[in-house]
């Protein structure tokens, strides 16, 4: 079969329905509300949240496809110069627990193809946990490599470095969470190729749900406190300097006229910043910090 773009974006909308379904499933309580919205100058999507949940607080799974003349800077990015339409499709996702002994994760599957051929495939998928816990973090990653080792054996070492690079806060010299993989313009160099391509993203993208729902299980009934609910508002406010400072799908999705409530799904319900703040020496909370680094080997 073919690798087109109606057969990715059909791929893209069972995922988001696979996906709402495991969520709703495993937090027992919480229901998607979905948004639909066009684009005035092509295509649409579905926004899906889901707020208040018995588990997660507040949560998106966003598809959209949508298309039109490419801009300038598309181009320069696909290194073409002459005038073209694109076409754009993926599904994008954050959640954000009540507890904060869950973690906070986010995973992005998107594929991108311009009128004069050229097309590229990225995503990935990072964990955020508020507290480092070494068990989580080498399961996680685990369940990462053994995805993309299904695929290419060099792909998980890669893809971590990039994460890791990616996912990086320089103002605050730390790590986001404990990164996962990431990857960008993967660009196909013939059909086969397309079809490996597309096959690994499929897969990244179906490892999602069973991942996500192993943590919600397994830490939802964690005891904790208010000491902690304070440190999880402060690590939610390092997920948002990230993301309205460094990440470049927001950055870009905000200056180029997108939607913007669903550009800003990402964003936590509540955050906080305390000025100066340190953590108390020898708590567990110093002890995410020190984790917060990149080349850590999980595997």
């Amino acid at each position: 079969m073919v690798v087109d773009k109606q057969r990715i974006t059909q791929f893209f909308t069972e995922l988001q329905d696979t996906i709402c379904q495991a969520l709703e499933q495993t937090d027992g309580q919480g229901r998607f509300q979905e948004d639909l919205w066009e684009r005035p100058e092509g295509g649409g999507g579905r926004t899906r949240i889901l707020q208040s949940g018995a588990v997660i607080e507040k949560g998106g799974v966003l598809f959209s496809a949508v298309h039109g003349p490419a801009s300038e800077a598309v181009l320069k990015q696909m290194n073409s110069h002459e005038p073209a339409d694109f076409y754009a499709t993926g599904v994008s996702i954050v959640l954000h627990p009540h507890s904060p002994l869950v973690p906070i994760i986010h995973m992005n599957v998107r594929y991108f193809e311009l009128s004069t051929g050229h097309s590229w495939f990225g995503g990935g998928i990072d964990l955020t946990p508020h507290y480092v816990d070494a068990e989580d973090a080498r399961w996680f990653h685990q369940q990462l490599k053994a995805a993309c080792d299904r695929h290419d054996p060099a792909y998980y070492s890669n893809y971590k470095t990039w994460a890791d690079d990616y996912f990086f806060i320089r103002h605050r010299a730390e790590t986001r969470g404990i990164g996962g993989i990431f990857f960008d313009y993967l660009r196909p160099e013939n059909d086969d190729h397309k079809a490996a391509l597309f096959a690994f993203v499929q897969e990244i993208g179906n490892t999602f749900a069973p991942i996500y729902t192993h943590f919600m299980q397994k830490n939802r009934s964690l005891p904790f406190g208010e000491k902690e609910k304070k440190w999880q508002m402060l690590r939610r406010g390092r997920y948002v300097e990230f993301n309205l400072v460094w990440d470049r799908g927001t950055k870009f999705g905000l200056e180029t006229n997108g939607r913007t409530e669903s550009i800003l799904m990402s964003m936590p319900p509540q955050a906080n910043w305390i000025y100066d703040y340190h953590p108390e020496p020898g708590s567990r909370e110093e002890q995410t910090l020190f984790a917060l680094k990149k080349g850590v080997n999980w595997v």
